[in-house]
């Protein structure tokens, strides 16, 4: 009997020990198994990743109700960082250091390791956006969901980890360059002093509001030499006699305001982008929360790709080259806004016209002079045209989510045109402003086109 039990059991513990080899081998068949990924089904996951984390942005700009000005800076530099972790993709890419004014050398991967560049290059973004904007938590929100989503896809743990610290090391350096452009510095400047002076800019109702980012001109400019690199030149001079050249000029924002036809008025508002419309009931304010005009050239920038639908890297270079773009529109517009100081066509009219007269828009808290919509359409549209090409047809859906129709365009020119002339229909630009804009936007895209080819694009 012994002898049996015996044997018995030596054949249950041999069973035992296979058992536990077999399951031994199994477990490191699952290890293995996720610890290598697909990169077919990782690419198919990553298309459009870069279009989506910019409308993700729009989101927390619109729900900060951050200023224009300071919009255009916060899509420039999680793009650029983007970019930056992204290159890699293609030998051909070459980094913006030494191209964009104060940036130094990036960080570089090492060569004997495996990376993702996508998944650095949406790190990179994340980091530099979650502490530009107040929402802090809706950017580590929207982060994590998107590692959940990566991981879930399958992808090697230790390729995953190594990337996400790449990212995290790109997008750390452009803060730290981000850091030192005067945005933190501006706030120290001397405030905004009213000029009574009855030809400049005085704040205008409901609200009354105090001059926006008067200061913004002295930000270190993206590529532009200085800020008044591109001074589009004076205003018409100020005069309330009936027959002077202002007069007539301010003329003709009234009665085009009270002649608008509806496809006018479409217009104005289609391109309002005011993302600081305000209404007062009582002793409360309400803001009203829009899109501004950087980020509805940055949301045709989005549809454009979505049609492409070329890869991360080119999103991440067209993307990137945009938004240093309208960067720096807003800080040579702004430059000039607070040299020339004019007086709002409402507070004219107002005053030696119509004491009863509104504005089809609500007139934006800074002064007239050059129209920030018409710089940063012209420069956007003709960086744009130079990336994807003359006549680009597309239909134009960024204000829908806001309650207007799509509009139609037959290239980026005609769609910058039709931003600029609707400031005359809203009533809140005279028409130099707006002529002179389009011409200041023009010379500043060129300008940045050619200065980035010129460092061997």
């Amino acid at each position: 009997m012994y002898k049996v039990t015996a044997h018995f059991k030596r054949i249950t513990d041999s069973i035992k020990v296979a058992m536990r080899f077999l399951v031994m081998v199994f477990s490191l068949m699952l290890i293995q198994c996720s610890d290598h990924h697909d990169i077919g089904k990782l690419d198919e996951f990553s298309k459009l990743q870069l279009v989506e984390w910019n409308r993700k942005l729009t989101d927390v700009i619109i729900a900060d109700i951050f200023t224009p000005p300071v919009a255009s800076r916060l899509y420039a530099y999680p793009n650029i960082a983007a970019y930056e972790a992204m290159r890699f993709l293609d030998v051909g890419h070459q980094s913006y250091a030494g191209r964009l004014k104060g940036l130094g050398a990036m960080p570089e991967p090492k060569t004997s390791e495996e990376y993702y560049f996508p998944l650095a290059g949406a790190t990179a973004f994340t980091t530099v956006a979650r502490e530009l904007v107040y929402n802090r938590q809706a950017i580590e929100t929207l982060e994590n969901k998107y590692f959940d989503s990566i991981q879930n896809v399958g992808i090697n743990s230790k390729v995953f980890e190594r990337s996400v610290n790449f990212g995290r090391e790109v997008g750390n350096r452009i803060l730290t360059w981000a850091g030192e452009d005067g945005y933190n510095q501006r706030t120290s400047l001397m405030g905004y002093q009213v000029d009574r002076d009855p030809g400049r800019w005085q704040p205008t109702p409901p609200d009354y509001m105090e001059a926006i980012e008067p200061h913004w001109g002295t930000l270190r400019t993206f590529v532009l030499d200085s800020a008044n690199q591109f001074m589009p030149g004076m205003p018409t001079a100020f005069d309330t006699i009936p027959n002077s050249k202002f007069y007539q000029e301010t003329l003709e924002v009234y009665e085009t305001v009270k002649g608008l036809d509806d496809e006018q008025l479409a217009i104005a508002k289609f391109w309002d982008c005011n993302p600081n419309i305000s209404f007062t009931q009582g002793h409360v304010m309400y803001f009203h929360q829009q899109i501004s005009p950087g980020g509805h050239w940055v949301h045709i920038t989005a549809q454009v790709l979505e049609e492409k639908d070329r890869g991360p890297l080119y999103e991440a270079e067209i993307f990137s080259k945009v938004c240093i773009t309208l960067a720096d529109a807003f800080i040579s517009c702004w430059d000039e806004k607070y040299r020339s100081n004019l007086i709002r066509p409402e507070t004219y009219i107002n005053r030696y016209i119509d004491t009863d007269w509104n504005p089809i828009l609500q007139t934006p808290a800074f002064p007239e002079h050059t129209s920030g919509h018409s710089v940063a359409s012209s420069s956007a549209a003709t960086m744009l045209t130079h990336l994807i090409g003359d006549n680009y047809a597309f239909i134009d859906s960024t204000e829908v989510p806001f309650g207007l129709p799509p509009r139609d365009f037959k290239s980026f020119y005609e769609a910058s045109e039709e931003a600029a002339i609707s400031r005359l229909y809203g009533g809140i630009h005279y028409l130099p402003a707006i002529k002179k804009g389009v011409d200041q936007g023009r010379n500043i895209g060129e300008f940045i086109i050619k200065k980035l080819e010129e460092h061997g694009e």
